[in-house]
């Protein structure tokens, strides 16, 4: 059963333990449905950590808490620069 808080207060912990980039947004007028971004620096860094302990325990947490199967893009950063980051 999908718990709207449970799965909030989920994101954020995640956010907070690893201390990196990303930022965990809720849709106001789809409010169960959050969006987790993620920014890596290189193209192989996506799949190093799928295999992370933490990225393991964090998917099988939230995997009955999905409404929908998860999905991804991949994007192009724009601002700021490489060195900004």
């Amino acid at each position: 059963m999908y718990d709207q808080i449970k799965f909030k207060d989920l994101m954020i912990n995640v956010i907070l333990s690893l201390k990196k980039t990303k930022d965990v947004i809720q849709q106001q007028n789809d409010p169960p449905r959050f969006v987790l971004v993620e920014v890596y620096r290189t193209p192989d860094d996506p799949a190093r950590h799928k295999e992370t302990a933490h990225y393991q325990k964090w998917r099988d947490t939230v995997e009955e808490m999905m409404m929908a199967p998860r999905t991804s893009f991949k994007s192009t950063n724009v601002f700021p620069d490489e060195d900004g980051w």
